[in-house]
C-alpha cells in the first residue's frame, strides 16, 4: 500500500469518521476525543489496521504538526481579550493577587494531592511504575496531569454558554490560563528533573544557541510590543513560522519536548499582532481536520493489555481524585469574592475539564518514559471521561439562566 493510499485510510478512520459521529451526536461530546477513542477501541479489540497502512507516515507527520499549532495557539490565546459580558450578567473584577491565588489553589491542590495519591496507592500496583523514571517524577507527572485544565477546549465551551453564565465561564478562562502556563513549565522542569545533572554534561554550541535564540524572541517581542506595535500583516504572517520553528527547535535541542517551545513562542509573541491573527480559526481548523490523526494514533499507542479491569477502574478513580479535588479547591479558595456556592462550584467543573492538554501532558510523559503503559492508558481513559462530563455536571451545578422579560 502507497503511503499517500495509507493517508487517505488514517484520514478515513481518525478524521472523517469521528466528524460524522460529533455531528451525528450534535456535537454533544467534544471531538477531540472521539478518534482517541477510536484508537483505543482499536487497540483493546486489535483490530489488524496495520493492513491498511495505519498509522500512516504523513498522517503522523501532519498530526504532528497540526499539535505543533495548537500548543502555539493554546500560546496565543494567553494574549486574546475576553469578550465583552452584558453589565448586569458580569461578575466583580477580582484583584490580581485573588486571582493568582486562586489559580495556584485550584492547580496545586490537585497537584499535591494527585501526586501523593498517585506515589503511595498507584504506583505499588503492577505495571505502574516505568522502569527507568524516579517514583516521585512518576508520581508528580500522573498528579499534574490530574491538576491540569483544558484551555482550547474551554474556550469553545465557553463560547457556547448562555449569556447569563458567560461571566462564569470566562473567569475559568483566566484561571486556565496561570494553569496552562504552570502545565508547560512543570512539564519542562519535570523533564530537567528526571535527565538531572547529567542533562548539563555534553554541552554543545547548539544548546546556548538555544537559549540565545529563546531570549532573542522574548526580548524582540517585547521591544515589539513598545515600539513597533501595529506592522503590516504580512510582516505578523511571517513572524509566525518564524516563532513556532524557531520555539520548537530551542526545546528539542535542550532536550525538552518540542511542545513547549511551541506554546512558549506563541506566548511570548507581541499582544498587538496576537490580536490580528485570527487565532481561534486556524485553531478550530487544526483541532478537526488535522490533529485527530495525532490523537487517534496516541489511543493507538495504549497498550491493549494495559486496558484491563483493574486498569479501569483505577482510571474511574484517577477521574474521582482530578474531579473532586479540583471542585474542592475552587470551592474552598473561590477566584474572585462574593462567588456563591453554585458559581464556585460552576467554576470548578469548568476547571476540571482536562481535554487536549491532558492528552499532550499524558502522551509526553509516555513519550519520556516518564509513566508506564498503565499509567498512560488510565490518564487518556480520564482525559476523555473528564472531557465528556464537563458540559452535563455544569448544567447540573450552574446557577439557572434568568428568562428575559
Amino acid at each position: 500500500m502507497t503511503n499517500i493510499t495509507a493517508l487517505f485510510a488514517d484520514a478515513a478512520v481518525f478524521v472523517f469518521l469521528p466528524w460524522v459521529l460529533w455531528r451525528l451526536l450534535y456535537r454533544g461530546i467534544p471531538i477531540v476525543v472521539l478518534p482517541i477513542l477510536i484508537g483505543i477501541v482499536i487497540s483493546v479489540w486489535h483490530l489488524p489496521v496495520k493492513s491498511l497502512g495505519i498509522p500512516s507516515v504523513y498522517g503522523s507527520d501532519i498530526g504532528w504538526v497540526a499539535v505543533l499549532v495548537l500548543a502555539f495557539t493554546a500560546g496565543l490565546e494567553m494574549w486574546q481579550p475576553p469578550e465583552e459580558t452584558a453589565a448586569d450578567h458580569a461578575l466583580p473584577d477580582p484583584s490580581l493577587g485573588r486571582l493568582l491565588g486562586g489559580a495556584a489553589v485550584a492547580l496545586g491542590g490537585p497537584l499535591l494531592v494527585g501526586s501523593v495519591l498517585a506515589y503511595e496507592f498507584f504506583l505499588p500496583l503492577p505495571g505502574w511504575h516505568p522502569p527507568h523514571a524516579q517514583p516521585w517524577v512518576a508520581a508528580a507527572s500522573i498528579g499534574l496531569c490530574i491538576a491540569v485544565s483544558a484551555l482550547p477546549v474551554l474556550i469553545g465551551v465557553v463560547r457556547e454558554l448562555n449569556p447569563s453564565q458567560r461571566p462564569l465561564g470566562q473567569l475559568a478562562l483566566k484561571l486556565a490560563v496561570v494553569d496552562d502556563a504552570a502545565l508547560w513549565i512543570g512539564l519542562a522542569a519535570l523533564q530537567v528533573a528526571e535527565r538531572g545533572t547529567a542533562a548539563l554534561h555534553g554541552w554543545t554550541g547548539l544548546e546556548v544557541l538555544a537559549i540565545a535564540l529563546l531570549v532573542g524572541l522574548a526580548l524582540l517581542g517585547n521591544w515589539a510590543s513598545r515600539h513597533f506595535r501595529h506592522p503590516p500583516l504580512a510582516v505578523i504572517w511571517l513572524a509566525v513560522p518564524v516563532y513556532l520553528a524557531a520555539g520548537s527547535w530551542a526545546s528539542m535541542q535542550l532536550g525538552l519536548h518540542e511542545l513547549i517551545g511551541a506554546y512558549f513562542a506563541g506566548a511570548i509573541m507581541p499582544p498587538s499582532w496576537v490580536r490580528r491573527l485570527p487565532v481561534e480559526k486556524v485553531g478550530a481548523f487544526s483541532l478537526i481536520w488535522l490533529a485527530p490523526m495525532f490523537f487517534g494514533h496516541s489511543g493507538l499507542n495504549i497498550d491493549g493489555d494495559a486496558l484491563t479491569w483493574p486498569s479501569v477502574i483505577a482510571s474511574l478513580s484517577l477521574v474521582a481524585i482530578s474531579i473532586v479535588t479540583k471542585i474542592v479547591a475552587v470551592y474552598i479558595f473561590p477566584p474572585a469574592a462574593g462567588l456563591s456556592r453554585r458559581q464556585a462550584l460552576s467554576v470548578g467543573v469548568l476547571l476540571q475539564c482536562k481535554g487536549l492538554m491532558e492528552i499532550v501532558a499524558a502522551t509526553i510523559f509516555h513519550a519520556q518514559g516518564m509513566i508506564s503503559e498503565f499509567a498512560f492508558a488510565s490518564l487518556m481513559v480520564l482525559a476523555v471521561i473528564s472531557t465528556v462530563l464537563t458540559g452535563p455536571m455544569f448544567k447540573l451545578v450552574a446557577p439557572r439562566p434568568k428568562v428575559e422579560a
